[in-house]
């Protein structure tokens, strides 16, 4: 029963309509009804108890700003087709597809060095072979290989309609206002010169609460200390349980999981039946896995799915210069000796990293105004507020991560 005039409703926007069968019958399928079961913002609720929306969810916005988009960008005179909007509808509904469980802290655990955005394009090519090519000219916008630039940076650019979906949708359900931006008004000041997606120069202040909208909302809400800890002891968990199967335990988990956790997945392994079995993974394998390894016998597992499960989280230093390396390793000292551990297993539970934050980047696809006298400029250069370029500095700093106990 396709019907291409379905309604949902969403909290942010109202209604969304799907605009064509297609784009139905893709939402319909399995591979895109998996995105129900994957959290939009990882272990972000332990923070922000409001924070359990989904990547479908943020899939259907996205699509909706795209329609806004097209709307706008054809009322001022710039052609696009329909076969090409159909295309950018498509892209923009799947760019998240390849997004595996609890989102980021995966491409480091369960599958080796491929990027979620890899391995969408695989399910996109996967859809295209069901759907009988219908997906080919998506997938090249997506890919950035079509002849006009301007409809990719629609996908994928520093003001995307992704960015512009989520930074709203989380802020929302964050309840962290300093995120809400107002992604009409962006979108309503969009335009094309020579090819390129601009900004008319009205919406300058615009595009500079949106940068600085991104700043905070990566500090305050993304980078968070308490998420960082817990995304980072979920991937350690993922690690240790990949260990432990390695050495013979067989650990109680879903038919998905036993697999990423026997096999080492690479690129070059990425087949359709390696697709089709990640395809079956969501967050709720990961979280069912948690509750009966807190019972495992070993150490490391059972101590990090309890403290997951029970927000029971490392403590975390943050500080602005590297940790020095005789830190670390008094406090690894420390925890082998008050928990019986060896050097190995006390690695789990003490370590250090960086995170970075740039809000915007100077040196890439940057966001162009277009002036009223017909010159396209960099935003930070037009900005009459030093903020901007202030703004594109890389800020890094240095973090450990140890038990409360010590």
């Amino acid at each position: 029963m396709s019907n291409s005039l379905k309604i949902v409703n969403d909290p942010i926007y109202g209604f969304i309509t799907i605009p064509s069968t297609l784009i139905f019958d893709l939402i319909e399928h399995p591979y895109f009804q998996r995105l129900r079961r994957i959290s939009q913002m990882g272990m972000s609720y332990l923070v922000y108890p409001g924070a359990h929306h989904t990547r479908f969810h943020h899939a259907l916005g996205a699509m909706f700003l795209m329609q806004k988009a097209v709307q706008v960008l054809r009322s001022k005179g710039v052609v696009i087709s329909d076969q090409e909007k159909e295309a950018l509808l498509i892209a923009i509904l799947l760019h998240d597809i390849g997004h595996g469980p609890f989102s980021h802290a995966m491409e480091h655990s369960i599958v080796e060095n491929i990027s979620h955005e890899e391995i969408s394009l695989l399910f996109m090519e996967e859809l295209n072979t069901i759907f009988n090519g219908s997906l080919t000219l998506a997938i090249t916008i997506f890919k950035n290989q079509y002849h006009r630039t301007f409809l990719h940076q629609l996908i994928s650019s520093q003001l995307d309609m992704d960015r512009l979906d989520y930074l709203r949708r989380d802020s929302f359900y964050t309840g962290v206002s300093e995120g809400a931006i107002s992604s009409e008004r962006l979108i309503t000041m969009l335009h094309v010169k020579d090819d390129l997606l601009v900004v008319e120069e009205k919406g300058i202040y615009s595009v500079e609460k949106f940068i600085i909208a991104r700043r905070l909302m990566y500090w305050q809400v993304y980078l968070h200390k308490t998420g960082l800890v817990a995304e980072q002891l979920l991937m350690r968990l993922l690690k240790r349980a990949k260990v432990l199967t390695h050495h013979g335990e067989a650990l109680e988990s879903s038919k998905a999981l036993s697999y990423f956790l026997q096999t080492s997945v690479s690129p070059k392994d990425f087949d359709a039946s390696v697709l089709e079995k990640f395809s079956k993974l969501d967050d709720y394998d990961i979280v069912g896995a948690m509750k009966s390894w807190q019972y495992h016998t070993d150490f490391v597992l059972k101590t990090l799915s309890s403290m997951l499960l029970n927000r029971d989280l490392l403590k975390i230093d943050i500080q602005q210069k590297e940790i020095p390396k005789h830190k670390i390793s008094e406090k690894i000292q420390s925890v082998m000796q008050q928990f019986n551990l060896n050097e190995d297993q006390a690695s789990y539970f003490v370590f250090s990293d960086s995170i970075s934050n740039q809000a915007y980047r100077m040196d890439k696809d940057t966001i162009n105004l277009l002036t009223k006298s017909g010159e396209v400029v960099d935003v930070a250069k037009a900005s009459d507020q030093l903020n901007i370029e202030a703004l594109s500095k890389k800020v890094t700093k240095h973090y450990l991560c140890y038990p409360k106990a010590l």
